[in-house]
C-alpha cells in the first residue's frame, strides 16, 4: 500500500492510540514520511471497538 499524500511505500510499525485518557498500541502500517496510518476496517471493527467499548464502560 502506498501513502495517498506522499506516494510513499506504508510500513509495519508499533504505534500508540489514545482514548478516553488510556493509551494501547498496535502495529499498523504508516508512511515512513508524514507519519499518516492506515486503519483496515477488520482492526477498526474488530480489536479497537474491543477496547472502545471496555474503556467507555468503566
Amino acid at each position: 500500500m502506498k501513502c495517498s499524500k506522499c506516494d510513499e511505500e506504508l510500513v509495519v510499525r508499533k504505534t500508540e492510540f489514545d482514548y478516553l485518557g488510556s493509551t494501547f498500541s498496535h502495529e499498523v502500517p504508516v508512511c515512513p514520511k508524514c507519519g499518516k496510518v492506515f486503519i483496515s476496517k477488520e482492526l477498526a471493527l474488530g480489536k479497537m471497538s474491543e477496547v472502545e467499548q471496555q474503556l467507555e464502560d468503566k
